[in-house]
């Protein structure tokens, strides 16, 4: 028989779990509302705006150009924000601190001061409205979610197993390739994924850098909303929110595996 701490805290989980999927699992019916609003409950039944998503220029041009640009961010940011982690981990301990306090700041400075410091420095370097632009600043972003990822896989890293394989022969490159990568590359592709949804979710800095010209699907969504309303946000809404949930499974399912090897 369970004890009733144990079933009180398993029923508190459960209503923390209900109210935290609320929101979301509200947006999927109100994708299918046969009436050109966001109302809930749903009036009717229709496959419309699914259909306006990958139809609209709109929609498929901005989903294309958050996906480019998440995608490059993640690859950058994982390279920087490991090589950062490596520094941090390994220099001294008061310097280690100071350079892991900086590398965080994006994280703690508020968004909106931040948006207006790249929209000012980017109007100068005619940034604004480009990819490369939104790849900066999206990467600004990424660094510490990356940074915080792989020091937490090297802070359990046994260096001694590097200089065992030093002790054998190994030059640094191998010892990385061979030994040091493997064992943190749960970190490492954590840190990715985080540098992915960072760069494909940001809402705040991307306002401020748009153009006409190029827009990501947040600036998009937003956009919808203020504009028109229609349930195409739900639909989007929908859609990320079973992509983001065959990613979870997916990463569930290689770290069971992994364990189990």
């Amino acid at each position: 028989m369970p004890s009733f701490p144990r079933v009180f805290l398993g029923l508190f989980c459960l209503l923390v779990a209900v109210l935290l999927l609320a929101p979301t699992l509200v947006v999927i019916p109100m994708s299918f509302n046969g009436n050109k609003s966001l109302a809930f409950p749903p009036v009717g039944f229709s496959w419309q705006w699914y259909a306006n998503f990958f139809s609209n220029p709109d929609w498929t041009t901005s989903f294309t150009n958050s996906l480019i640009i998440a995608l490059i961010v993640a690859v950058v940011a994982t390279v920087v924000g490991t090589l950062a982690a490596f520094g941090v981990t390994r220099a001294a301990a008061r310097t280690g601190g100071l350079l892991r306090a900086l590398l965080i700041t994006p994280m703690v400075v508020p968004g909106v001061v931040l948006a207006i410091g790249i929209y000012a420095v980017y109007l100068d370097a005619h940034l604004v409205g480009t990819v490369v632009g939104f790849v900066l600043a999206h990467t600004m972003l990424a660094i510490p979610f990356v940074l915080i990822a792989v020091q937490a896989s090297l802070e359990v890293f046994d260096r001694r197993l590097e200089t065992a394989a030093s002790s054998l022969g190994a030059g640094r490159l191998t010892v990385f390739r061979t030994v040091t990568l493997p064992l943190i590359l749960p970190g490492i592709l954590s840190g990715a994924l985080f540098a992915f949804i960072t760069s494909f979710d940001e809402i705040i800095v991307a306002l401020f850098i748009t153009s006409p010209y190029l827009k990501t699907l947040p600036v998009q969504i937003y956009t919808s909303i203020t504009r028109d309303a229609d349930p195409t946000v739900a639909a989007v809404g929908t859609l990320l929110f079973i992509a983001t949930s065959l990613i979870i499974v997916a990463g569930l399912l290689f770290g069971m595996r992994r364990g189990r090897t």
